[in-house]
């Protein structure tokens, strides 16, 4: 090949590339069923008309030619977990490694953000109502979060190494965007879990135009899970101060 032609062919492959990458393939979608340990071996949910939300599934690319497609902006480019009526919103957020949070006050009354566990420890100390902090998730991983002050509060962000991610609705359906064609790894994150359940669930996938969902997402659910959780200290949460008590 002469050298001109070459570069004719070095530039068409480059036109290609940057065609594949900028332009938004069709998503990616897979289907969540929650089930009981019992269940496993049958396609039987673990409760009755179940809520198989906030289960996340990401794809990591294995091939080194597989590049990040370019992604829509955010309509809100920082991402926020809300306080509002002692509770978080969302109780699941997904972000990449290097996101700032912010976590907006709009109760009336004070909270404190805390998480003790494997993503990120930190404490955003006590802070009033309308006021909001924010923290940067810099390395992947589970952060649980808890108020120390409202035992009932609790949610989790899962920082992750790819941008190809997708969370479920109640339904159990789930949509990853932006995926090129390509051999990917494919891993699933649930609260109700045990870490060995779903490391199980861990498996390579190709995807292509032609092969753009997934097999179901069989998610076995810990039958001892509990929301319950000490305080930042360690300790207990102090019991309000009667049984009627709804104040902060």
């Amino acid at each position: 090949m002469t050298r001109r032609g070459y570069r004719w062919l070095l530039a068409i492959c480059l036109y290609a590339g940057a065609v594949q990458a900028t332009s938004q393939p069709e998503p990616v979608t897979a289907d969540v069923d929650i089930v009981s340990p019992v269940a496993q071996s049958r396609v039987v949910p673990a409760r009755k008309n179940a809520d198989a939300s906030n289960v996340v599934a990401w794809l990591t690319p294995l091939d080194r030619t597989t590049a990040f497609s370019a992604r829509e902006p955010s309509a809100n480019p920082v991402p926020q977990i809300i306080q509002r009526n002692k509770t978080f919103e969302p109780h699941v957020l997904v972000v990449e490694v290097g996101t700032v949070v912010e976590f907006p006050n709009k109760d009336p009354f004070f909270h404190n953000i805390f998480s003790l566990f494997d993503g990120k420890r930190f404490d955003l100390g006590l802070y009033e109502a309308g006021s909001s902090r924010a923290m940067r998730f810099d390395r992947p991983g589970v952060s649980f979060l808890f108020c120390n002050i409202h035992p009932e509060m609790s949610a989790a962000v899962v920082v992750l190494e790819t941008p190809y991610f997708g969370i479920s609705n109640a339904r159990g359906h789930l949509t990853i965007s932006g995926v090129l064609n390509g051999r990917y790894e494919l891993n699933v994150w649930y609260e109700r879990s045990l870490p060995e359940d779903l490391k199980r669930l861990s498996r390579e996938v190709a995807i292509s135009e032609s092969a753009r969902s997934l097999n179901p997402i069989r998610v076995v659910e810990n039958s001892r899970f509990t929301p319950s959780h000490k305080n930042k200290y360690g300790q207990d949460y102090v019991p309000p101060p009667s049984p009627g008590y709804t104040g902060p």
